[in-house]
């Protein structure tokens, strides 16, 4: 998972900025089964790992995906074009983010959540990855969080 296809944008956030290092770790996690406090300390030492990055808030959404994994995977997985098997793994571990943070942290507005999954996918995803991720969430969050996305907020 690299940057190579990124294009000049924004300033991001810290917090968004925790969000794409999380996906980094997650994919690690997906691809190598790398351990969570692996990964916290992988990402501490490198000298750019976490960089302007929230370190809180990057631990607690590591911890969150990977404790969560198995309820995350089951909200996903009825919102889904194909079998969990194929999905890529920048996108499954996008969507595990993303399903984390609309299940488990209210005080985020569900836009920003499918906003910055989005940006994250067209990231470091393949070409057209963003628009999977965008629909898989967009329903998920019509199904956690119904009243907010009613009200369009």
């Amino acid at each position: 998972m690299s940057e190579e296809n990124a294009t000049p944008s924004a300033p991001v956030s810290r917090r968004g900025l925790a969000r794409r290092v999380t996906a980094q770790a997650l994919y690690q996690w997906l691809v190598n089964e790398t351990s969570p406090e692996q990964l916290l300390r992988q990402f501490r030492e490198q000298d750019e790992g976490l960089g302007r990055a929230d370190p809180a808030y990057f631990e607690a959404l590591l911890r969150g995906v990977v404790e969560n994994a198995q309820p995350l995977t089951l909200s996903v997985v009825p919102h889904l074009d194909r079998p969990l098997q194929q999905l890529d793994p920048v996108e499954h571990a996008i969507l595990l983010l993303g399903a984390y943070e609309l299940a488990h942290e209210p005080s985020v507005p569900w836009r920003v959540i499918v906003n910055e999954a989005v940006n994250l996918a067209k990231l470091f995803g393949s070409e057209e990855g963003y628009k999977f991720v965008n629909g898989v969430l967009d329903k998920l969050a019509r199904q956690l969080r119904p009243a907010e996305v009613q009200d369009g907020k």
